[in-house]
C-alpha cells in the first residue's frame, strides 16, 4: 500500500498553484496532486519538530550528526484575485492511500 504526505492549503486558496519543497519547484501530476484542499505527495516529506535541550546544545557546539531532514513546503496561490504566498506549511503523514 502506497503512503502519502498531506500539506493543507490555506483557506480560500485557488489555482494556479506554484509549489516548492525545500526551495525546489514541484510539478503537479508527477510530484504532487491537489485533493480536497490539500497538496498530496507520495514521496516522503519530513518536518523536524521542536528541538529538545540536548539536540539544541549539540547543534550549538556544532557537533556532527545533529541535523535531521527538515522539508519546507511553500506555495504561491490566488485568493480573491490576489497572488499570495504561504511558507513553511505543515506536513501531515504518512497516511495510506485509499
Amino acid at each position: 500500500m502506497e503512503e502519502r504526505w498531506l500539506v493543507k492549503l490555506p483557506d480560500g486558496a485557488e489555482p494556479p498553484f506554484i509549489v516548492f519543497v525545500s526551495g525546489v519547484r514541484q510539478t503537479e501530476g508527477s510530484d504532487y496532486t491537489v485533493q480536497k484542499g490539500h497538496l498530496v505527495f507520495t514521496r516522503p516529506l519530513a518536518k523536524e519538530g521542536r528541538l529538545g535541550f540536548w539536540r539544541w546544545l549539540l547543534m550549538f557546539f556544532a557537533i556532527a550528526g545533529t541535523y535531521r531532514r527538515n522539508d519546507s513546503v511553500d506555495v504561491q496561490y490566488v485568493q480573491q484575485g490576489q497572488t499570495r504566498v504561504a511558507t513553511g506549511l505543515d506536513i501531515e503523514g504518512p497516511r495510506p492511500l485509499p
